[in-house]
């Protein structure tokens, strides 16, 4: 088995329970996800299975999300499962919270929550914070491509945001920091991702879908990479991994791209001006 299978994760498990449902389903250790989930949040988790392992480093990182923000108070972990640390009495109007979003707009500096597995000091920040520890967090530069108040709900203070971003983004950094922009706190109540790269929300598939063999996708389809077929000579040279005389059109030098041989993905190159070196053969 080589492909992609656009899973809908469902809330209350993690990624990686994801990952052990698709091994059992299909009989198959040689499977992974491309960008985890936190236990609370649903929605699109793309997994390859097989060889196709190999490929999550060159699937697009972009990301949209669908946050729900609960204002008048934040908590330690920025969402839901954390513990209130600040309240507020301030109500928000639609008019201000659409005001505040143009400060999360395009390239911005954003600080990761403490409750995170990001590391420092080989050690994970989320056990500094379980120890009552203080750490020095550094700022990340992360992009917001687009961010709209979808729904507000004035009496209960609740608002649904879509967020197209880029990875690496905390959305429960952007709910925190939200909160604190509008001087009324916050913290996220509920997150769905709504895409990852070309997978889309409305054909993901649960993983314990029946029949999940009948929706495992070519990742020809899914892959953002360029892609160039080759002819049977190039395709021996990819099998003993030697680089293949070909200057592909409108391909940078440094660019990875794909090679394709019977409409299936035979090896991951790099053009390096004259020719395309192989990275990866999947053969």
């Amino acid at each position: 088995m080589f492909g992609v299978l656009n899973i809908y994760k469902p809330k209350g498990i993690t990624s990686h329970d994801v990952v052990g449902i698709i091994r059992k389903k299909l009989n198959i250790k040689q499977v992974g996800h491309t960008g985890t989930l936190d236990p609370f949040a649903e929605g699109v988790l793309p997994v390859c299975i097989g060889k196709a392992t190999r490929l999550i480093e060159y699937f697009d990182d972009d990301k949209e999300y669908l946050a729900t923000i609960q204002f008048g108070s934040a908590t330690d972990t920025y969402d839901i499962e954390g513990n209130i640390i600040k309240t507020g009495t301030k109500h928000v109007t639609l008019e201000q919270i659409r005001d505040a979003l143009k400060n999360f707009e395009g390239e911005i500096i954003q600080i990761p929550p403490i409750y995170s597995a990001i590391k420092v000091n080989g050690k994970k920040l989320y056990e500094y914070a379980r120890e009552g520890k203080e750490v020095s967090i550094e700022p990340r530069k992360i992009t917001v491509y687009n961010i709209d108040l979808k729904n507000f709900n004035e009496e209960t203070q609740q608002a649904e945001i879509l967020i197209k971003c880029s990875k690496g983004t905390y959305i429960r950094s952007i709910a925190n920091d939200l909160g604190e922009t509008l001087g009324c706190f916050g913290h996220l109540i509920k997150l769905v991702r709504t895409q990852a790269g070309k997978f889309r929300v409305e054909n993901s598939v649960p993983p314990d879908i029946d029949n999940i063999k009948d929706y495992i996708q070519n990742p020809l389809n899914t892959l953002s990479l360029p892609a160039i077929q080759v002819n049977d000579i190039q395709h021996e040279q990819i099998s003993h991994g030697n680089p293949i005389n070909i200057a592909p059109d409108k391909i940078k030098s440094g660019e990875f791209l794909i090679l394709v041989y019977n409409n299936t993905v035979e090896a991951i190159g790099i053009f390096d001006g004259e020719r395309v070196k192989i990275k990866k053969v999947f053969i």
